[in-house]
């Protein structure tokens, strides 16, 4: 059995007028928010994705249709413990035209770390742009990228 597992998560959502923007479980002041079936937390869902990814869990898919990101990644934590594993650390990079994330990104690494019970130093938040290239680059949706590693308890 292999004690050190890496795993990948990826997520969009379209931007639309009438919801809040939810980033890493922090409301960004934007005039658009994401749209999906829960909060549309892309950082927290890509976040999610990576840990099952690595665990050989699955994935988020449409489980907890309504839910909030935060209280998800908490029952996952608690599933990788309940198998297992636990976090060595997360690195997400979330592609966005606008709005400026980087002012946000210490209250989200934060929130992260404290849903799944780890130390904010293991949990790294990066933004870019996409110089106005693709969907994420003209402003109708963002997406987010996160890989993590795990360990055998």
């Amino acid at each position: 059995m292999i004690g050190i597992r890496i795993g990948h998560g990826y997520d969009v959502h379209r931007l639309t007028e009438g919801r809040p923007l939810i980033l890493g479980g922090v409301h960004i002041p934007y005039e658009r928010g994401l749209l999906g079936h829960s909060d549309a937390d892309v950082l927290a869902h890509a976040v999610m994705d990576a840990l099952l990814g690595a665990a050989a869990l699955g994935d988020i898919g449409g489980r907890w249709r309504g839910a909030d990101s935060l209280r998800l990644l908490e029952q996952v934590t608690a599933h990788l413990a309940d198998n297992g594993w636990e976090i060595g650390n997360v690195d997400a990079t979330v592609l966005a035209q606008a709005p400026k994330l980087a002012p946000h990104i210490p209250e989200m690494r934060q929130k992260l770390a404290a849903a799944m019970g780890v130390d904010a130093s293991q949990v790294s938040v990066k933004a870019t742009t996409e110089e106005h290239l693709g969907f994420t680059g003209a402003g109708e949706g963002m997406a987010c990228h996160a890989v993590a590693l795990l360990s055998r308890k």
